[in-house]
């Protein structure tokens, strides 16, 4: 096993949380991370190739239908980049009533699935000694997360979180080990893009994936396309709505090509959590 000091280039609370995530993941080995290519499940993979060595780390992507096209391959880029071997394991969430259902503990029911498998299909055909995920110390805030209590359910470690270290500490931290995803924007699963209650299906998936990825074709650096129906609600960032506004024949042409009728832009731009946020803030008066 190998084992390194903190990571070089970081200094004050940054130096000390890296160093205290390094420390949890030193008798872990092999571990198994659970991947997604973002920047937090790719930082925690970075650390631990560094601290046990790339032989004793596996990082585990969940396939599905969402899981963006786009973002499975720029997840393997990344891992490879950081030296980490990925095997990819297929979910099958979309079987569940209670995913399809679509209610804000979606999330929860996807996370299970993929822990489950993991559980079922790679913690003994891999020898793992412990498997780990993402969450930051920002997340672990936030009500709705729900997908954590599944962690917690299958024992799976949150050394990100448990270590102190936020979101902005992350990036720090990419930057340092010069990931190329520091300061990717977040890229939450497709299901949620479909409001709560409405059935999460194949079809609905496959056409927030083609329109995002039109949209990126265009040149916006990111966006959710918001399914409501025969109507595609785009949100991007603030700075690029005007651009979209020039380009509005193309923007149009774009995602109605991915199957929509109707093509509207939301003036608040990206907003996170815009449909499970109200619903668990709600519940938690």
């Amino acid at each position: 096993m190998t084992t390194t000091t903190a990571v070089p280039g970081l200094t004050g609370p940054v130096a000390q949380a890296a160093e205290r995530v390094e420390q949890m993941l030193a008798g872990h080995a092999p571990l198994g991370v659970a991947y997604s290519g973002g920047v937090d499940s790719a930082t925690l993979l970075a650390m631990a190739v560094r601290t046990l060595g790339p032989a004793n780390v596996v990082a585990v992507l969940g396939v599905s239908p969402s899981l963006a096209t786009d973002e499975r391959a720029r997840a393997h880029e990344t891992a490879a980049v950081i030296g980490a071997r990925v095997v990819e394991i297929e979910t099958h969430e979309g079987q569940s009533a209670a995913y399809r259902a679509n209610g804000p503990d979606r999330c929860f029911h996807c996370k299970d699935e993929l822990f489950t498998r993991i559980d079922d299909e790679l913690v003994a055909e891999l020898g793992l000694a412990a498997v780990a995920y993402g969450e930051n110390a920002d997340d672990a805030k936030r009500p709705d997360r729900p997908g954590s209590q599944a962690a917690t359910n299958h024992r799976v470690l949150r050394p990100l979180a448990e270590a102190g270290m936020t979101k902005a500490m992350v990036r720090e931290t990419a930057r340092a080990l010069a990931l190329p995803v520091a300061d990717k924007p977040a890229a939450p699963c497709l299901a949620s893009r479909i409001p709560h209650f409405e059935e999460v299906t194949p079809e609905k998936l496959r056409q927030v994936d083609r329109a995002e990825a039109g949209l990126r074709r265009l040149g916006f650096t990111d966006s959710r396309v918001r399914h409501h129906g025969d109507v595609a609600r785009i949100e991007l960032r603030p700075e690029e709505l005007l651009v979209a506004v020039h380009r509005r024949e193309d923007v149009d042409a774009a995602v109605r090509a991915a199957g929509f009728r109707f093509v509207a832009l939301d003036l608040r731009g990206i907003q996170s959590g815009a449909f499970t946020l109200p619903l668990v803030t709600r519940s938690h008066d």
